[in-house]
């Protein structure tokens, strides 16, 4: 399983795993096709977002996790 660290971006998270998306979606990144989206790190795009991106981080290798079992 590959594992997603806030320092990735954006685009990066989306290649490993598209089904990540809905995640992303549901904090309110809803703008992830977007070519400056792409190029943001997942802490910088939680920090816009006011989300805390350690707790997105263990939400989205928690779902990684869970789609390899």
């Amino acid at each position: 399983m590959a594992k997603i660290t806030k320092d990735m971006t954006i685009g990066e998270i989306l290649s490993v795993d598209f089904n990540v998306a809905p995640l992303l979606l549901e904090v309110g990144m809803h703008c992830l096709g977007c070519p400056a989206s792409q190029g943001e790190t997942l802490e910088e795009a939680a920090m816009v977002h006011g989300v805390d991106a350690d707790l997105l981080e263990e939400k989205i290798n928690a779902f990684l996790g869970a789609q390899v079992a």
